[in-house]
């Protein structure tokens, strides 16, 4: 038995040119990471696919966030990041190294730049398709501008022929000895490349150009960004709205759960699982606006399984069904109603967990705190309660 195909993502880059913060790899776009985006919709596109990843050695726990937003079905493919190198070529060649220590190793790869989460399903197969057919083989789009090469003072000293050029993207496709080897003979030379094209024709190896996609953009500033999250968000038309309320009487304890964070108190809150009000209340607001039953139906109180479970588990369930859907949360709106503890020292860790369970912008959730004038069972503080609004956006029907 082979492994047919293994998908090579180049993810160690800084990506300087989309202007500061995060590597742009890592950055959100529209409620998820680039490099997860990449990683998923390469898997959806060749499930049976190895997805592996060159990394920067200070992105290792980047990347354990990017995976965890993967579906099961694609975090199963995974095999262990590689560190990259100080280049482009010199992380293609480790990641290639990596996948030839395989047993077996692959047949075929395509080499993917992270930074490029649109590639479609069709452009991916014809990819398969002309490594096959070729051994080596790139996507390239025609041009609908006028090319003009200039001298270094800017005077134009040649028009090419638009219709013979191409520009190029990824996924790029090669036998998997072939683009090995060439990457080899390119290190031994000290010859640097500027993509796994170049290194194959650097080695003799004819490169064929099959018909790439013109969605197929790479993020390289913070206007591709904006473009890029306004073309997501625009296909999310489906906007949705979702409540949710969760009461919970006060028992034994030291310290009540909200919102995953422990919070010290004279008394627990008594319930089947850990009994975080707020996190009950937010997950059924996401169910709701999925019209996706409750918490109750998901996980039951009488199965012995979630007795004491980290609701957590709920939480970040919900928010994968959404994913799986298409979707994202866009935003949460949730109050805690209780006479104590105070909630308010406590808000801005508790909204940290929140974002980090759900894979949200901290600025995407809210937390607000209020008694009940000491009126009902919050006033005689014989218990908690919490409601949530949350608004989810999914594909068109």
């Amino acid at each position: 038995m082979t492994f047919p195909l293994a998908i090579l993502t180049v993810a160690g880059g800084r990506g300087s040119r989309a202007g500061d913060g995060l590597p742009k790899q890592y950055r959100l776009l529209a409620g998820r990471t680039v490099l997860a985006r990449t990683l998923q919709t390469m898997h959806d596109a060749a499930p049976d696919a190895l997805l592996a990843t060159v990394i920067h050695p200070d992105d290792s726990a980047l990347y354990e966030q990017s995976a965890a937003e993967l579906l099961d079905s694609a975090r199963a493919k995974l095999v262990p990041p590689v560190s990259g190198g100080d280049t482009r070529q010199q992380s293609a060649r480790n990641g290639l190294e990596a996948l030839a220590r395989l047993s077996p190793r692959p047949e075929i790869v395509l080499i993917q730049d992270a930074a490029r989460p649109f590639a479609s399903a069709a452009l991916v197969q014809r990819a398969i398709e002309a490594a096959r057919a070729h051994s080596a083989a790139v996507p390239g789009a025609p041009l609908s501008d006028t090319v003009k090469e200039v001298d270094s003072y800017g005077k134009v000293v040649a028009t090419p022929d638009r219709a013979r050029l191409r520009g190029v993207q990824t996924p790029q496709a090669f036998r998997f000895d072939l683009i090995l080897e060439a990457h080899r003979q390119a290190a031994n030379a000290q010859r640097e490349l500027t993509d796994d094209a170049m290194v194959a024709e650097a080695a003799g190896h004819s490169v064929y150009v099959f018909d790439g996609d013109a969605f197929n953009i790479k993020l390289t500033t913070a206007e591709d960004f904006v473009r890029a999250q306004s073309a997501l968000l625009g296909d999310l038309s489906d906007i949705r709205t979702g409540q949710g309320y969760d009461v919970h009487a006060f028992g034994p304890g030291d310290h009540v759960w909200l919102g995953g964070v422990a919070i010290p108190h004279s008394h627990g809150l008594a319930g089947h699982s850990d009994a975080d009000v707020l996190m009950h209340a937010i997950t059924d607001a996401i169910f709701g606006a999925l019209a996706d039953g409750d918490i109750g139906a998901h996980f039951p109180p009488s199965d012995p399984q979630w007795k004491g479970a980290a609701s957590s588990i709920f939480l970040d369930y919900a928010a994968k069904r959404v994913r799986e859907r298409g979707g994202v949360i866009a935003h949460v709106d949730a109050t805690v109603v209780c006479e104590t503890p105070k909630v308010g020292p406590h808000r801005d860790r508790i909204r940290e967990s929140l974002a980090k369970i759900m894979d949200l912008d901290i600025g995407r959730i809210a937390i607000k705190a209020t008694t009940s004038e000491r009126l009902g069972f919050t006033g005689r503080r014989e218990g908690m309660a919490a409601l949530a609004i949350a608004t989810v956006r999914l594909p068109a029907a």
